[in-house]
């Protein structure tokens, strides 16, 4: 394999340097994660059981997308940076499922867990509909791909940005009943929610309907399904080109950067949440006490003083 490209003047292998050195230290990070929630005893809410599966979810995605960073492919294009059999597309299709349907899991234990510690049911209602959601995704983003139709991706990235628009709503819900350390980490994952979709709507998206106008108007031809599982399984260009890579970059460094840190951050949230209700907001004194099954009765000082005079006649 030629090294020649990796060079100071090469600004792809800058950006794929970079990618490693942040999934190794992603990597880093679970394993100082893990470590540290085995070597002490699990009081969490959740249970045991829960906890695992958090960490496990959380590993298929830091590790799912510390592989493709190590091998980056723009599985469309059918473009790579190094000639692997483990540059597929198939193969890192197939690891992008894993990670992305296990980060949306993620999200959606955590939004369950806030919303039944907070009792706000929308968060809960939202938590049931993220998944199956990204699944949906899954299975456009994969028609696109085997088909070289750009529409697929547009509409994926479009399923995306609804559920977290969902998920921000979700959050936001949440905003009164919790306060301190926990309201603040709801309004940083706000603000990051926010800027996913500003992403999004004003470039991603944008960018996968150019593409597909573009192929549109050159007459292009798409692939049957069963051609394009053929073709992405058994062709992929290995290329160096900054032009090739553009518009990859922007994306793909925000999704193994920040994501995986979004990952890492849900783990640790979940895996503390046997701290969490010590945040809850104490309900008002003045308000009524229906939440425990009652309800409390006040009395004017003008009934209290007609109820005094009619104990003394």
């Amino acid at each position: 394999m030629r090294l020649l490209w990796r060079t100071r003047s090469n600004p792809v292998a800058w950006w794929w340097a970079l990618l490693v050195l942040v999934s190794g230290a992603n990597i880093g990070l679970w394993f100082a994660l893990y470590r540290q929630f085995h070597l002490q005893e699990t009081g969490s809410p959740a249970g045991t059981a829960d906890t695992q599966i958090m960490l496990f979810l959380c590993a298929a995605y830091v590790f799912g997308c510390a592989f493709r960073s190590v091998l980056p492919r723009a599985d469309v294009q059918r473009i790579c940076l190094f000639d692997t059999w483990l540059s597929s597309v198939v193969i890192g299709r197939s690891v992008a499922t894993v990670a992305e349907v296990s980060f949306a899991a993620q999200w959606a234990l955590v939004l369950h867990y806030l919303g039944g510690t907070a009792g706000v049911d929308t968060t809960v209602n939202i938590a049931w509909v993220v998944v199956p959601l990204i699944v949906v995704a899954q299975c456009c983003s994969w028609y696109g791909v085997l088909t070289t139709n750009y529409l697929a991706n547009a509409i994926e990235n479009s399923i995306w940005a609804v559920a977290f628009l969902l998920v921000g709503v979700g959050i936001c819900r949440l905003l009164p009943e919790f306060e301190g350390l926990v309201r603040l980490t709801l309004l940083v994952a706000i603000v990051g929610i926010a800027s996913y979709l500003a992403f999004l709507i004003t470039i991603d998206v944008p960018m996968y309907l150019s593409r597909w106008q573009n192929g549109l108007a050159d007459g292009g031809r798409g692939l049957s399904p069963l051609e394009g599982l053929h073709d992405a399984a058994t062709r992929w260009i290995v290329t160096h080109d900054l032009a090739h890579w553009r518009e990859e970059i922007a994306w793909m460094s925000l999704y193994f950067t920040g994501a995986v840190w979004a990952s890492l951050a849900l783990c640790l949230i979940y895996l503390l949440s046997d701290h969490i209700p010590q945040y809850r907001t104490e309900p008002s004194a003045q308000a009524p006490s229906f939440m425990s099954g009652h309800h409390a009765t006040v009395e004017t000082p003008d009934l209290l003083r007609n109820s005094a005079y009619r104990s003394r006649a």
